[in-house]
């Protein structure tokens, strides 16, 4: 299958992209509104962009009524600071609830039922049981294409590392993290660690295997096209039912 990008519409190219780019790490991004609103949210379009100053890029989509921009990007634009919390399996649930297109005036934090752990720089709250935390103020802003999409770069001005999870040499200890990623419109857990190479029985055993499902499903079935998926990356309200 050769699929020319031109052609495309922008729900078409958001599954191929999310259908081919795995697993995508997390940022469970904490923000706080002008007003003082506390906003979590989970972006998937998220990696490290550089070094000294460590910087970090979220994509942030709009709603999913394609049009109106999602609370996460105007807080981000109106104070110019966020924080990255790092998704861990004991919050999937939280952290799945939190893609919910809750009203502005709501604090995601007390209606996730979250607490709050105050930042050192930045106006945002981090999540208490965020093993790991960046505090961010924004670097710059990027539209993207005419769809409303922007790439926010944030410096990270404070590392927050659990003390058990600091190592020596600033090396943090990763396999002890039940890191959650995110897949097309599901979730995955790291669970596995290798280096190569690795042995050939290993490698045929995994050829044709199949993702074990941890939640019972069908090792076929997918959210996608379902109620509980749009292609912004958030869960309507009918997502809720």
């Amino acid at each position: 299958m050769i699929i020319d990008g031109s052609d495309v519409d922008a729900t078409s190219a958001y599954k191929l992209l999310i259908g081919s780019i795995l697993p995508r790490a997390v940022a469970w991004v904490s923000t706080v509104s002008a007003d003082g609103v506390a906003n979590l949210a989970p972006i998937s379009f998220f990696t490290a962009v550089g070094r000294k100053p460590p910087m970090v890029s979220i994509t942030l989509q709009p709603r999913s009524d394609g049009v109106t921009l999602k609370d996460t990007f105007v807080n981000i634009r109106d104070t110019g600071e966020f924080v990255t919390n790092l998704a861990v399996l004991p919050l999937a649930d939280q952290l799945h609830r939190s893609a919910y297109e809750f009203d502005p005036e709501v604090d995601e934090f007390a209606a996730l039922d979250l607490e709050k752990a105050p930042s050192e720089v930045v106006r945002a709250p981090r999540i208490k049981e965020a093993p790991i935390a960046f505090e961010c103020v924004v670097n710059r802003i990027i539209p993207v294409g005419d769809m409303q999409d922007h790439v926010v770069w944030g410096e990270v001005v404070r590392f927050h590392v659990r003390d058990d999870l600091y190592l020596e040499r600033g090396r943090i200890d990763t396999a002890a993290l039940p890191i959650v990623g995110r897949l097309a419109a599901e979730y995955t857990v790291v669970a596995n660690v290798f280096t190569t190479p690795l042995d050939k029985g290993v490698l045929k055993a995994f050829q044709d295997r199949r993702a074990a499902r941890l939640d019972g499903r069908a090792t076929d079935w997918s959210p996608i096209d379902t109620a509980e998926w749009s292609p912004s990356g958030a869960t309507t309200a009918r997502g809720r039912e």
